[in-house]
C-alpha cells in the first residue's frame, strides 16, 4: 500500500540571513510549522547567506542527492589580511601589503584554482574527524591532520577589483570551501586574503532568485506557507 503524501513533504527554499547558522533556520521552521522531520541539503557558515534548500518531511530522504548539486557562490575577497578561520570571523594571523593588481591579472591568478584540486578542509569547519566536527577540536586548540578531498571549480572569476577588495564569483562540487580557495589565493599572490563575504545563488536546478527570506517565511500561515513548498514527487522525479 502506498504512504498517502503529506502537503508538507517536500522542499522550501529559504534566503538564509547572516548571523545565524542553517541548523538555526531547520529549527525555526521545525518550531513555527509544527514539521517532525526537517533538514537541509548544504551547510551555510554562519555569516554566508543566500539560498538553502530545506528539507520537509519525506523531503528529507533526498538529502544525500540534493546535497550533491553542484554549487555557485558570489562574494568578496580582502586582500592583505589572513586569518586563523580563512574568512572574516577569524583572528588577523597576517597582515602584509597588497601588490599592485589589475582585474586581468586577478582573474590570471584564479585561472589557476580551475579544475580538478584536492582541497584540505579548514579546521574551522563542520567536517568531521573521527565523528567530532573540526570546528569543535579547534574551540578546544586542537589540531589534527585531515585527508585532502578531491573537488572541481568549473569557474573562478573576479568581476570587479579595488585595492583591497575584489567581487568574484565561482562554480563547484560539492563540498568545496571558498574560504579556503581565498586564503590559498592569497598564498598564491604573496600578500594574504580572506574571505569577506560570501552569498550561495545557486544549488543544482534551484535558485536564490526564488527563495523567501527566512522572516517572510516564518511570517507566512500554514496554508500560505505549504503554497511554497515543492513537492516530494517533483523533487523525487527530477531531482
Amino acid at each position: 500500500m502506498l504512504q498517502e503524501i503529506d502537503p508538507f513533504d517536500g522542499a522550501v527554499l529559504i534566503d538564509k540571513p547572516p548571523g545565524i547558522t542553517s541548523h538555526d533556520v531547520v529549527d525555526c521552521l521545525r518550531r513555527r510549522f509544527q514539521i517532525k522531520k526537517v533538514g537541509h541539503a548544504g551547510t551555510l557558515d554562519p555569516n554566508a547567506t543566500g539560498l538553502l534548500v530545506i528539507l520537509l518531511g519525506r523531503g528529507t530522504r533526498l538529502s544525500e542527492r540534493l546535497m550533491a548539486a553542484d554549487k555557485v557562490y558570489a562574494g568578496t575577497i580582502k586582500f592583505g589580511e589572513a586569518t586563523n578561520t580563512y574568512d572574516a570571523d577569524g583572528e588577523l594571523t597576517a597582515s602584509l601589503p597588497v601588490p599592485p593588481l589589475t582585474l586581468d591579472e586577478l582573474n590570471a591568478e584564479a585561472d589557476a584554482f580551475v579544475g580538478d584540486l584536492m582541497q584540505t578542509p579548514p579546521m574551522v569547519s563542520a567536517a568531521k574527524v573521527a565523528g567530532v566536527p573540526l570546528y569543535k577540536l579547534a574551540r578546544k586548540g586542537i589540531e589534527v591532520e585531515r585527508k585532502p578531498r578531491l573537488i572541481h571549480i568549473y569557474s573562478f572569476r573576479f568581476t570587479s577589483y579595488q585595492e583591497p577588495c575584489g567581487a568574484f564569483r565561482i562554480a563547484c562540487t560539492k563540498g568545496t570551501y571558498v574560504r579556503s580557495l581565498a586564503h590559498d589565493l592569497g598564498q598564491k599572490i604573496g600578500c594574504g586574503a580572506h574571505l569577506a563575504t560570501l552569498r550561495r545563488t545557486d544549488s543544482g536546478r534551484f535558485s536564490a532568485a526564488d527563495a523567501m527570506p527566512l522572516d517572510a517565511a516564518l511570517a507566512l500561515s500554514p496554508a500560505e506557507f505549504q503554497k511554497r513548498v515543492i513537492p516530494f514527487l517533483k523533487l523525487s522525479v527530477s531531482g
